[in-house]
């Protein structure tokens, strides 16, 4: 019997102090949960229960829970028998640094966290308060999907949640935290979202799971080897983080609402911490090797560039040969867009294409400036790539940047070629600054490649072919790929010294921080889906 059941068959006369102890055993009981036997599985498995969830994720004593208290009202599958109170799911905000956050966390030990239609209309509330009082939403993922037993109802409380992730998609930041389950119609709320987390071993998102996969195709796999961490990670960039623990993963759910505005009507938070504006970057002349044909990594040049070597890298492990990282620049938030040699020497193919795009776009949604690092031979080339519709998913990044309407700043680096030098936000698609170190190369392509279409009739008529396509290539170079070239065709502002570039984005960055761009008369664009 519960406590509520006892009160009901007591015929003591009404007592305020009576009811409020009653009260509080209530909600003592319901925070403890169901079952202490539920708890300590929970506990087994890795994962730490709903509300200790909260308490990682929110300002220590700062978490506000609204309708604890719920129950579903369902019949029939002994659902009448059990009314839990919560129905499965912890709604309600806290502050993250001391500002405002709002948040669901499925509760695993309440009917495996499968939602029904009290459960889907806790979260419809707390998914509208955050709208309405514009701040961000984060969920926290560990749920069986739909709750079979009360049917439709229970798909038509899903349909409610994509309405609204859809709904409020830039307008307030959407942070989806995987911890545990989630498969079939589930998954398609975390993929509406801004960013997705997600710890190993302990969380799975599929549409379809194993058995359903072998029963279909004959395929073996286990959950993790089909919708695991690291497969969303690196495989699939379903998911943009992945960690070994709950508590790694939620510290870094904290970092990323540091760095994200409350909603799109407001700017990023400014914190300026000890690295001086005006640092010198001189260390970037021995770490980008002046030969273009030789590799390197980016991210030590973003982290000689931005406040105290301090970014947060999004899809790190996934189309890797383009990096987009969270970063401030004198304190101010900026969203970082640069070609990694390291990686397929920094082309562009399909899945980078499709990561910079939803980067550029997210950043463009919730005010972050773009700064873009250029190191580009183009496009990767190969059957697969054109079948694959690299010009589709290529147009994706183009789209995004042609949108963008915050302050965009690019630097050449080296080399910037053919149709992916207009891709990475050049001036000729908007970019409101473009910079250019004395080592860039910009052109239609490589001089070799050039020379090879523009001289080939010379050079196969010569009696040293190799000897006059080498002197060829280099008059190609000469005249048509110096780093003044561009800058006195007013396509680059300026060439700079490396030592200054730091210098250079932040004086840039603040000069165009009141920027305001006119958007066309339009119900939506048509994205290059």
């Amino acid at each position: 019997m519960t406590i509520l059941d006892d009160r009901a068959t007591t015929s003591a006369e009404p007592d305020l102090r009576r009811a409020t102890a009653e009260l509080r055993r209530l909600k003592e009981e319901v925070g403890r949960g169901p079952d202490p036997d539920a708890t300590r599985r929970q506990h087994a498995r890795g994962k730490l229960t709903a509300r200790e969830r909260m308490d990682v994720l929110f300002d220590e004593g700062t978490f506000t829970e609204i309708e604890p208290l719920r129950r579903h009202r369902a019949s029939g599958f002994g659902l009448e028998d059990r009314k839990p109170h919560g129905d499965g799911v912890v709604t309600g905000w806290g502050t993250v640094h001391g500002r405002t956050v709002f948040a669901y966390a499925h509760d695993f030990r309440v009917f495996a966290g499968a939602l029904g239609e009290a459960h889907a209309a806790k979260v419809h509330k707390v998914m509208d308060m955050a709208a309405s009082a514009g701040a961000p939403l984060v969920s926290l993922n560990d749920g069986a999907g739909a709750r079979i037993q009360e049917g439709v109802t229970a798909l038509a409380g899903y349909g409610g949640i994509f309405r609204r992730n859809a709904a409020f998609s830039g307008v307030i930041p959407q942070i989806s935290v995987m911890l545990g389950p989630c498969a079939g119609g589930a998954a398609y709320s975390p993929a509406l979202t801004d960013f997705v987390f997600m710890v190993r071993g302990t969380a799975q998102m599929f549409i379809t799971g194993p058995d359903v996969v072998q029963a279909v195709t004959g395929e073996r796999v286990t959950h993790d080897g089909l919708g695991g961490a690291d497969v969303h990670a690196a495989t699939s960039g379903v998911a943009g983080f992945a960690y070994d623990d709950e508590a790694e993963c939620l510290e870094d759910v904290r970092y990323l609402l540091s760095l994200l505005p409350p909603n799109n009507r407001e700017l990023p938070p400014a914190q300026r911490g000890g690295d001086r504006p005006d640092r010198r970057t001189d260390r970037l002349t021995d770490l980008v090797p002046a030969d273009p044909g030789r590799g390197y990594d980016i991210r030590a040049v973003i982290e000689e560039l931005v406040d105290d070597g301090e970014y947060l890298e999004v899809h790190e492990a996934w189309a890797r040969n383009v990096v987009c990282a969270l970063a401030r620049l004198d304190g101010q938030v900026v969203g970082l867009v640069a070609n990694q040699p390291a990686v397929l020497a920094g082309v562009l193919d399909i899945h980078a294409s499709e990561k910079a795009a939803r980067f550029v776009s997210t950043c463009d949604s919730f005010n972050i400036p773009l700064v873009t690092l250029v190191d580009v031979p183009g496009f990767l080339p190969g059957v697969d790539q054109e079948h694959g519709g690299i010009i589709r998913h290529g147009a994706k990044l183009l789209y995004a940047y042609c949108n963008a309407t915050v302050p965009r700043v690019q630097v050449i680096l080296r080399k910037a070629y053919g149709g992916a030098y207009i891709v990475m936000d050049s001036r000729s698609i908007g970019a409101d600054l473009s910079y250019a170190w004395p080592t860039n190369e910009i052109a239609v392509m490589g001089a070799e490649g050039a020379a090879n279409v523009v001289f080939r009739r010379e050079i196969a008529a010569s009696d040293d072919p190799e000897a006059t396509r080498a002197r060829l290539v280099g008059q190609y170079r000469d005249e048509l790929m110096h780093p003044y070239y561009a800058a006195e065709r007013g396509l680059v502002d300026d060439v700079i010294d490396p030592g200054e570039t730091r210098q250079v984005l932040i004086r840039s960055l603040a000069v165009l921080r009141g920027k305001h761009a006119d958007i066309p008369a339009r119900k939506h664009g048509n994205v290059p889906l």
